[in-house]
Protein backbone atom coordinates (compact mmCIF):
# COMPACT_ATOMS: atom_id res chain seq x y z
CA UNK A 1 0.00 0.00 0.00
CA UNK A 2 1.67 3.16 -1.02
CA UNK A 3 1.41 5.81 1.67
CA UNK A 4 -0.54 9.51 1.30
CA UNK A 5 1.53 11.75 3.08
CA UNK A 6 3.89 12.84 1.36
CA UNK A 7 7.81 12.18 3.22
CA UNK A 8 10.80 14.58 2.62
CA UNK A 9 14.37 12.56 2.08
CA UNK A 10 15.79 15.54 3.77
CA UNK A 11 15.41 16.42 7.88
CA UNK A 12 13.59 19.38 9.00
CA UNK A 13 16.27 22.12 9.69
CA UNK A 14 16.10 25.55 11.63
CA UNK A 15 18.30 28.64 10.45
CA UNK A 16 19.36 30.64 13.23
CA UNK A 17 18.28 34.29 13.33
CA UNK A 18 21.79 35.09 12.93
CA UNK A 19 22.48 32.90 10.05
CA UNK A 20 19.64 34.47 8.11
CA UNK A 21 20.69 37.54 8.57
CA UNK A 22 24.32 36.57 7.72
CA UNK A 23 22.84 35.84 4.00
CA UNK A 24 20.69 38.41 4.15
CA UNK A 25 23.34 40.46 4.54
CA UNK A 26 25.32 39.08 1.82
CA UNK A 27 22.92 39.23 -0.91
CA UNK A 28 22.63 42.81 -0.07
CA UNK A 29 26.16 43.79 -0.85
CA UNK A 30 25.50 41.65 -3.72
CA UNK A 31 28.70 39.28 -2.69
CA UNK A 32 25.76 36.62 -3.37
CA UNK A 33 22.83 36.05 -5.25
CA UNK A 34 19.82 33.86 -4.37
CA UNK A 35 19.73 31.21 -6.50
CA UNK A 36 23.44 30.96 -4.98
CA UNK A 37 22.91 31.59 -1.32
CA UNK A 38 19.84 28.22 -2.26
CA UNK A 39 22.72 26.21 -3.45
CA UNK A 40 25.15 26.86 -1.08
CA UNK A 41 22.96 26.75 2.11
CA UNK A 42 20.40 23.94 0.35
CA UNK A 43 17.65 26.67 0.96
CA UNK A 44 14.72 26.99 -1.06
CA UNK A 45 14.87 30.02 -2.96
CA UNK A 46 11.01 31.00 -1.40
CA UNK A 47 12.82 30.82 2.00
CA UNK A 48 15.37 33.46 1.48
CA UNK A 49 12.93 35.70 0.19
CA UNK A 50 11.20 35.67 3.31
CA UNK A 51 14.10 35.87 5.11
CA UNK A 52 14.65 39.49 2.90
CA UNK A 53 11.12 40.53 3.64
CA UNK A 54 11.56 39.88 7.00
CA UNK A 55 15.25 41.09 7.73
CA UNK A 56 16.63 43.35 5.13
CA UNK A 57 17.06 46.99 5.46
CA UNK A 58 16.86 47.85 2.25
CA UNK A 59 13.47 46.31 1.43
CA UNK A 60 10.73 47.23 3.33
CA UNK A 61 7.08 45.86 3.22
CA UNK A 62 4.55 47.49 1.08
CA UNK A 63 7.57 48.29 -1.18
CA UNK A 64 8.49 47.23 -4.66
CA UNK A 65 11.50 46.44 -5.62
CA UNK A 66 11.97 46.41 -9.69
CA UNK A 67 15.14 44.36 -11.36
CA UNK A 68 15.72 44.82 -14.76
CA UNK A 69 18.90 44.23 -17.14
CA UNK A 70 21.27 46.40 -17.41
CA UNK A 71 20.50 47.88 -20.52
CA UNK A 72 17.33 48.40 -19.98
CA UNK A 73 18.36 50.53 -17.11
CA UNK A 74 20.94 52.43 -19.66
CA UNK A 75 17.92 52.60 -22.25
CA UNK A 76 15.57 54.46 -19.42
CA UNK A 77 18.36 56.67 -18.54
CA UNK A 78 18.39 57.94 -21.99
CA UNK A 79 15.12 58.22 -22.35
CA UNK A 80 14.81 60.26 -19.21
CA UNK A 81 17.47 62.23 -20.76
CA UNK A 82 15.67 62.83 -23.74
CA UNK A 83 12.59 63.59 -22.19
CA UNK A 84 14.51 66.57 -20.25
CA UNK A 85 16.51 67.74 -23.30
CA UNK A 86 12.83 67.99 -24.93
CA UNK A 87 11.36 69.92 -22.36
CA UNK A 88 14.31 72.11 -21.97
CA UNK A 89 13.50 73.12 -26.28
CA UNK A 90 9.55 73.38 -25.37
CA UNK A 91 10.57 76.19 -22.68
CA UNK A 92 12.95 77.65 -24.64
CA UNK A 93 10.30 77.88 -27.64
CA UNK A 94 7.82 79.28 -25.05
CA UNK A 95 9.88 81.74 -23.90
CA UNK A 96 10.34 82.73 -27.52
CA UNK A 97 6.26 82.82 -28.63
CA UNK A 98 5.75 84.77 -25.83
CA UNK A 99 8.57 87.41 -26.34
CA UNK A 100 7.44 87.68 -29.89
CA UNK A 101 3.80 87.82 -28.91
CA UNK A 102 5.29 90.89 -26.22
CA UNK A 103 7.02 92.76 -29.83
CA UNK A 104 3.77 92.71 -31.59
CA UNK A 105 1.68 94.06 -28.69
CA UNK A 106 4.51 96.88 -28.24
CA UNK A 107 4.29 97.39 -32.18
CA UNK A 108 0.59 97.41 -32.53
CA UNK A 109 0.60 99.79 -29.58
CA UNK A 110 3.30 101.82 -31.75
CA UNK A 111 1.79 102.32 -35.27
CA UNK A 112 -2.05 101.87 -33.71
CA UNK A 113 -3.11 99.05 -36.00
CA UNK A 114 -3.81 95.77 -34.44
CA UNK A 115 -1.48 93.72 -36.34
CA UNK A 116 -2.84 90.75 -35.03
CA UNK A 117 -5.64 91.08 -36.71
CA UNK A 118 -4.17 92.46 -39.94
CA UNK A 119 -1.70 89.53 -39.98
CA UNK A 120 -4.09 86.93 -40.69
CA UNK A 121 -5.10 88.28 -44.28
CA UNK A 122 -4.71 86.42 -47.17
CA UNK A 123 -0.91 85.05 -48.12
CA UNK A 124 0.98 84.70 -51.42
CA UNK A 125 2.01 81.41 -52.53
CA UNK A 126 5.10 82.94 -54.71
CA UNK A 127 4.61 80.69 -57.11
CA UNK A 128 1.21 82.27 -58.87
CA UNK A 129 0.94 85.07 -61.38
CA UNK A 130 0.78 88.42 -60.25
CA UNK A 131 -2.38 90.50 -60.46
CA UNK A 132 -2.17 93.98 -61.85
CA UNK A 133 0.84 95.52 -63.28
CA UNK A 134 4.61 94.54 -62.19
CA UNK A 135 6.48 97.62 -61.02
CA UNK A 136 9.70 98.48 -62.73
CA UNK A 137 8.68 97.04 -66.51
Amino acid sequence: MVNAMKTSLKPRRIFSEALKRDIVNLIEQEKLGISAASREYSVDPSSIYSWLNKFSRNLKKGEVLVVEKESEQRKSQELRAKIAELERIIGQKQMEIDFLNKVIEIGSEEVKVDIKKKFGGKLSTGSGATEGPIPGK
